[in-house]
């Protein structure tokens, strides 16, 4: 059982994921977390990162730590992608061992499992077909951290967990033009959109429309995550979701709803771009097994966000 006073290292903590992990364990009352800055210790660096771990033996990490973009940069930039995360996290847990950590919640991603899937999605369904061509270097990287963890805790008894959450959204987002992901991506469009005063208001949408996903905001991941920190369990896998899934034509017309009432906006459909994967529905009930469910209602975690982000648009914190 992690206690209020023991040391949390969480790695990642300013990206989105990781910042949602500290507003929570803040939140919670407890006070001893670990972060630091990418400038002071380089998680690419292996001698940096055991001589870290050695020397401040958190209890507990949080490895939200990654390189992570949307189709645009996962595409392009193969090799930065499988070098980075692979390096990143096989410093981390390699490191925790030397240093007898014993308990990890490892965070990935659903793109870890094959393109064409059954759905929904269970665990044992990883390694069973072929990997959405787009983002394979990273799902491969992410799915060799998995089988790290899975193998240290065979061999040697530990108690790492790898949480692989459905596409996440929220507070503290990459809204990079080219880098983001489609949600962060559709609330940029839709901000930039509102600011129109003509009446030519069209929004470009990649892909047909068709593909459809599953959305969760990241306080529930978070929260899942501060779940899964207090238990022993058998499973090393575990997907983090809601069960529910819309057509990304959906979504669109969801969060123009939501954001821009009353207003005529024409979607247009660029099919020259790749539409992704089909589908990707992750089905959850181990993890309601366990005693977690999502419990953010996805409107309030529509207007959270775009929220945030006109905060960070009106403090010039939005890179381009």
């Amino acid at each position: 059982m992690i206690k209020k006073s023991d040391k949390i290292f969480i790695a990642g903590h300013k990206g989105l994921i990781g910042s949602a992990i500290l507003r929570k364990l803040n939140s919670l009352g407890f006070k001893n977390i670990l972060k630091i800055d990418k400038k002071k210790l380089n998680l690419l660096n292996q001698k940096q990162v055991f001589t870290f771990l050695k020397k401040n033996k958190p209890k507990f990490i949080f490895l939200a730590a990654a390189k992570v973009g949307g189709i645009y940069s996962n595409n392009k930039f193969k090799a930065d992608f499988i070098y980075e995360n692979i390096m990143i996290q096989s410093n981390i847990i390699h490191g925790a061992f030397k240093a007898n950590i014993k308990n990890i919640i490892f965070l990935g991603s659903s793109c870890i499992y094959p393109k064409l899937s059954k759905q929904p999605i269970k665990e044992k369904y990883l390694l069973s077909g072929q990997l959405e061509e787009t983002n394979d270097a990273y799902a491969i990287a992410k799915i060799a951290g998995i089988k790290m963890c899975e193998s240290y805790n065979k061999q040697y008894n530990t108690n790492y967990k790898c949480l692989m959450p459905t596409n996440t959204f929220g507070p503290n987002d990459n809204y990079h033009k080219l880098n983001s992901h489609f949600i962060p991506s559709l609330i940029r469009k839709i901000f930039d959109l509102s600011k129109k005063t003509n009446n030519n208001k069209n929004i470009k949408v990649w892909g047909d429309g068709s593909p459809k996903r599953e959305i969760i905001y990241v306080d529930d991941i978070a929260d899942a995550c501060i779940h899964f920190m207090n238990k022993k369990i058998k499973s090393v896998l575990i997907n983090i979701g809601t069960g529910k899934e819309l057509s990304i034509k959906e979504y669109v017309k969801l969060f123009l709803k939501i954001l821009l009432p009353n207003k005529k906006i024409n979607i247009i459909f660029d099919t020259s771009k790749p539409n992704g994967t089909p589908r990707k529905l992750m089905d959850i009930s181990l993890a309601k097994k366990y005693g977690w469910k999502s419990k953010t209602n996805l409107k309030d975690a529509i207007i959270k966000t775009y929220k945030d982000y006109c905060y960070l648009k009106k403090n010039n914190k939005i890179k381009s």
